[in-house]
């Protein structure tokens, strides 16, 4: 019997050691997917525990606070079920049957597939550590407070089916769309949305989808082949350097993008990175304002930037302050430093980012836990509204950029809204 029992305790062990394994290696795949799904940027607060929640968000019916979706029992998701787990993510509904503001992005999640669902929940469970923090009431007044109405926006928004491959695309297209359109969820800012904050587009589908949309003082960017605000000069290789290191030679991550590329895509293998630049370059040219193609156009704006053109102030206030970064030529020192000629953020006719950025700077892109060493600096407390409106309005007409003027109103707009909400 001794000589049996051996054998026997040796099969068990290596029959337990292998189901360790694969519940290890289950909770690696859910704490990759929740990379793609870029879970932590809003579940946690500025300086705040990762997950805990509590971070604002401003929605047309007034600030809500992310939830806590760390596994404490008491005040995070401890007791979900994997059932109740998948139906929040997929439908909007917390465990005691309330609606969740649309604001999380579950009609995105709903095309999570429900092997990707059973790793995250795996790793929501047991691969995140547990923070009690109570979550926070929105400050939204009553009857606009009532989530009821929510049941009915799902009934006409929401399309619950999970992604499904499309005939005639090869797997890197249909990897990419799984990504862009689910866990990537970029058509909750990219995208415009209605009058009941739907989102216009959920998929190429629609001539909407990705075109750029206007959300928490940013405007997101048309990601379609668009030639001067999309992606119509970009290759799929700037696209994935865009994805992995959030810069290329037309433009750099900013505001809300930054979280994204620090907190999600650098993160990403480079074949999810690939798929999704296979994807949206596969996009035709949809959106933006119908003017002829851009092209470089470096004379004019030499002549201002001259002695006898001092007159011109957005071209004094360009040299004082821009210039050394961006150059006289307008074309930077890309990848580290943002060309400003052709970009598509100053091709767009919407300014608001441009307002924004200049006003508040933008956050540190850290990559590989390095951050970048030439972040855009605040300009609030040194340029009053009419100089930032003159050197956008510069900016925006320089090179042969060719885009509407900036109004010191609009400015003074940005500064109010950005500064409550600081």
């Amino acid at each position: 019997m001794k000589h049996a029992f051996k054998p026997l305790c040796a099969v068990l062990f290596a029959l337990t050691s292998t189901a360790h394994a694969a519940d290890d290696a289950l909770v690696t795949r859910g704490a990759y997917l929740a990379k793609a799904g870029d879970c932590v940027a809003c579940h946690s607060a500025p300086r705040g525990k990762p997950l805990a929640g509590g971070l604002q968000m401003m929605t047309p019916l007034g600030a809500i606070y992310t939830t806590n979706i760390t596994p404490d029992p008491d005040t995070g998701i401890g007791r979900y079920t994997e059932e109740e787990f998948a139906r929040a993510l997929r439908e909007g509904v917390a465990k005691d049957g309330h609606n969740l503001y649309p604001a999380m992005p579950y009609p995105s999640y709903a095309k999570i597939n429900a092997d990707d669902m059973h790793a995250l929940y795996a790793y929501f469970m047991h691969g995140v550590t547990p923070v009690k923090q109570a979550n926070r009431e929105p400050d939204i007044k009553w009857p606009l407070n009532m989530r009821w109405p929510l049941k009915l926006w799902n009934v006409v928004f929401l399309d619950k089916g999970v992604y499904q491959n499309k005939a005639g695309k090869d797997v890197a297209w249909n990897r990419g769309a799984y990504l862009i359109q689910g866990l990537g969820h970029c058509g909750s800012c990219h995208t415009p949305r209605g009058i009941a904050f739907q989102e216009k587009g959920l998929d190429e589908s629609s001539s909407t989808y990705l075109t750029g949309g206007l959300l928490d003082n940013w405007f997101a960017s048309n990601l379609t082949g668009e030639h001067n605000t999309g992606l119509g000069r970009w290759s799929e290789q700037d696209i994935a350097s865009f994805l992995k290191t959030g810069a290329n030679a037309h433009a750099s991550a900013f505001g809300s993008m930054t979280s994204v590329i620090n907190n999600s895509t650098q993160a990403l293998n480079d074949t999810d990175i690939a798929s999704m630049a296979r994807y949206l370059k596969s996009l035709p040219a949809s959106g933006g304002y119908g003017g002829a193609a851009y092209a470089y156009d470096p004379k004019a704006t030499k002549v201002s930037l001259t002695r006898p053109a001092a007159t011109d102030s957005g071209a004094r206030v360009y040299t004082a302050y821009c210039m050394h970064c961006h150059g006289v030529d307008g074309r930077g020192f890309a990848p580290m430093l943002a060309p400003l000629a052709g970009n598509p953020n100053v091709l767009e006719k919407d300014a608001s980012s441009l307002i924004n950025v200049t006003l508040n700077g933008t956050g540190d892109l850290v990559l590989n836990g390095i951050p970048a060493p030439y972040p855009m600096p605040r300009y609030a407390p040194v340029l009053n509204d009419q100089q930032i409106a003159d050197v956008l309005t510069f900016i925006r007409g320089a090179w042969n950029n060719n885009t509407p003027a900036v109004q010191a109103g609009d400015v003074s707009k940005m500064r109010k809204a950005t500064q409550a909400a600081r």
